[in-house]
């Protein structure tokens, strides 16, 4: 197995980063064929998602996030920014792994689809994610 871990900026904002281009690298430098990738963030407070991102989907999931977890007082995990107890919770809702098959060297994805990290943490504005190949 391949693996490797890389390290994104997400800044003190929510995001929706897409890691495709991260993937692709991260494939050719395994000389990666067919088989698995395998995407892991270990972060309490993250998570990926495989979404359309540029038309609005992205902006329209940190939306439904905000509405499903509210960052507000109701939340019992207390440290952090005003709200942060939602931010623990989020990984429960957008898992902090993903596997994606790979054929002939490239992401068997959709035509609009990209693998996104998913941060609401203001708090954390680095993340690591760890790439795995699992040559087929």
């Amino acid at each position: 197995m391949h693996s490797e871990e890389i390290e994104v900026r997400t800044g003190s904002v929510e995001v929706v980063y897409d890691l495709n281009a991260e993937c692709e690298r991260f494939l050719a430098s395994a000389g990666a064929r067919d088989g698995l990738l395998n995407v892991w963030v270990p972060h309490a407070t993250a998570g990926l998602a495989i979404i359309e991102t540029g038309a609005g989907s992205d902006d329209d999931l940190l939306m439904a996030l905000r509405e499903l977890l509210p960052a507000d007082g109701r939340w019992r995990h207390k440290h952090g920014s005003p709200g942060h107890g939602r931010d623990h919770v989020l990984p429960a809702v957008v898992p902090p792994y993903a596997s994606i098959p790979v054929l002939g060297g490239e992401l068997a994805l959709g035509t609009w689809q990209s693998v996104c990290l998913v941060d609401t943490n203001v708090d954390n504005p680095v993340r690591r994610v760890r790439l795995s190949f699992l040559p087929g």
